[in-house]
């Protein structure tokens, strides 16, 4: 170990992880012996950090939750996300924008010179996110996920009374949601929490039941895409597109397949949540195509092209 104070940030960092550290254990990670692991454990007491020493045959420390917020340390890799976080935090969908920046400043202001040039590089410009979620919605929820605590919310504008068993906060492209077991309606639903309105703790505990597929993000994911499970589209075709590639490669989405099959010729593999929406999708495009697969697509598209004339008519 290089030093004293690479040695305490390895110590915080091992003790972070908020397990019971056997003392002989902890010695042996940072190389030294138990007299040193004790004056290192001292030293973090007296900046601020409350490590608790356990009982036993070895002895050992573990780290409590404390009143203050002591000094932190950081490394120089965990400084630069720490402030990329923090600038990119506006764009979260968290209505955090004014903290963040007070907080990224206060953050370059106690960081040594050397990392503080290097966190002063990072100056990223962000979009405002579409919807903000109030942060104490945000904590209150997460809040009951973390203690399988069923949540009583108001939702939507007309505040509709509603009771859920909380699984999962997942945020998603601007937006966060609530993944959880709707207890009326006995089946998953996604819930935004910017339409969230907390009521009274109920302080009733639930156990938690397996999410399908068993990732919450996929999960919501696949919600959002019309797909029960899967993270991916329930309706998917193939067309011949009488157009270069370049021409509809802007506006495709990343998991589509575009192929150039000739100077004006491409072949596009795409989906959506409807075999209709896909057929308006490609339409959409403006161009003259073939649909290649499934026949799914293509009565979904001789039907469009009724609906359309008809609609011209």
């Amino acid at each position: 170990m290089s030093g004293p104070s690479s040695r305490m940030l390895t110590l915080l960092s091992l003790l972070q992880v908020h397990r019971d550290w056997p003392g002989d254990e902890l010695a042996g990670r940072l190389e030294v012996s138990p007299r040193t692991l004790r004056r290192d454990v001292d030293r973090l007491r007296e900046l601020g950090y409350r490590v608790e020493a356990l009982r036993g045959p070895a002895g050992g420390y573990r780290l409590a939750a404390g009143a203050d917020l002591p000094p932190l340390l950081f490394d120089d890799d965990q400084a630069v996300a720490i402030a990329i976080a923090l600038a990119v935090a506006p764009a979260s969908g968290a209505d955090i924008a004014e903290g963040a920046v007070r907080a990224l400043a206060t953050f370059r202001q106690v960081l040594p010179e050397r990392l503080r040039n290097r966190v002063g590089t990072v100056d990223v410009l962000t979009t405002a996110a579409r919807t903000t979620v109030d942060p104490d919605v945000l904590v209150q929820v997460s809040r009951a996920v973390s203690a399988k605590e069923v949540l009583r919310f108001g939702y939507g504008p007309d505040e509709d009374l509603r009771r859920v068993e909380p699984h999962a906060v997942v945020a998603r492209s601007g937006r966060w949601y609530l993944l959880a077991w709707d207890l009326e309606r006995t089946d998953w639903r996604t819930f935004r929490v910017d339409r969230i309105t907390p009521r009274a703790p109920t302080r009733l505990r639930f156990s938690p039941r397996a999410v399908p597929g068993g990732d919450p993000a996929s999960f919501v994911a696949a919600r959002s895409k019309g797909s029960t499970v899967e993270d991916a589209w329930p309706c998917t075709g193939t067309v011949e597109l009488r157009c270069p590639a370049n021409a509809v490669a802007p506006y495709l989405d990343p998991a589509d397949v575009l192929e150039a099959t000739g100077p004006e010729r491409c072949r596009l593999t795409t989906g959506s949540w409807s075999w209709e929406a896909l057929a308006a999708r490609v339409g959409g495009f403006a161009v003259d195509f073939t649909v290649s697969a499934p026949p799914e697509l293509r009565a979904a598209t001789a039907a469009l092209g009724d609906r359309l004339h008809a609609a011209a008519r």
